[in-house]
């Protein structure tokens, strides 16, 4: 009942789209705005199976080998920084009263409309679009890992004290335990993100990529494509986003509850 309960709104969405689309291709055989289903499905098969006439290649493996090179290393960077610094800041009384403020400010920053500034500092390539997701996912989980460490209960710093842990043993053996789930859930909130901020990038300045292929083809109103691509995209995003909830879960049994 409830695998059907779930399957409900994608069936809704699917009718709605064919219903639509049979409406728009009856008083318009040539429309591309919705393309049939049996389009998307013979366009799928071609995207995936038939290498490109130029390059060889299969355009859409090739896209997804570099979209999710890129977003698994700014994610990766980003929760590293993250952790690190939400650590320090519920910690460290200094690193909070000298970081705080400053995270809070970046998170307020709109990081699309740094764009253009991290293309002239660090070109075209593949930096400046990792850089990108960075400074977008970084401070949302920052801010939310240090506030992580401070509500962990003062009772537990002052018993690890008593026994003569130091600073350094306190963050590992006590906070880093509580602090890793949750930044496996921040990781999970924050992948819609760094994916739009990926896409973004890559529609501006790029020659291969998921988001590159998407603007490239609009030109052409090629929503087969398009949408072969969206669709795509979402899979990607669901199967990551279900293998860290079955990290989190096997590793940390006791957060299931909050996931």
């Amino acid at each position: 009942m409830g695998l059907l309960l779930a399957a409900l709104p994608f069936v809704a969405i699917l009718i709605a789209y064919t219903v639509a689309s049979d409406i728009r291709l009856e008083a318009n055989p040539q429309d591309k705005l919705l393309p049939a289903l049996d389009t998307i499905r013979d366009t799928a098969a071609r995207l995936f199976t038939q290498p490109d006439k130029r390059s060889g290649d299969i355009l859409l493996w090739k896209d997804t080998g570099a979209s999710l090179a890129r977003l698994i290393g700014g994610v990766a960077i980003s929760a590293i920084i993250s952790l690190v610094l939400g650590m320090l800041i519920g910690l460290l009384p200094y690193a909070r009263r000298t970081l705080s403020d400053f995270v809070a400010v970046l998170s307020m920053v709109p990081p699309l409309a740094l764009l253009p500034i991290l293309f002239i500092v660090f070109g075209l390539g593949e930096v400046s679009k990792v850089v990108l997701i960075v400074i977008g996912i970084t401070p949302f989980m920052t801010r939310d890992l240090s506030q992580r460490v401070l509500d962990i209960p003062h009772e537990q710093i002052v018993k690890a004290q008593t026994l003569g842990a130091s600073t350094a043993v306190i963050a590992l053996r006590v906070a880093l335990p509580q602090v890793l789930p949750r930044l496996i859930s921040n990781v999970r909130l924050s992948l819609g993100s760094a994916w739009l901020f990926l896409i973004a990038a890559e529609a501006v300045a790029s020659n291969v990529g998921l988001g590159y292929r998407i603007f490239l083809v609009r030109r052409y109103l090629a929503m087969d494509v398009i949408l072969t691509y969206v669709i795509w995209i979402t899979l990607l995003a669901f199967v990551i986003d279900w293998a860290l909830k079955t990290l989190s879960r096997k590793s940390f049994p006791w957060m299931e509850a909050g996931l």
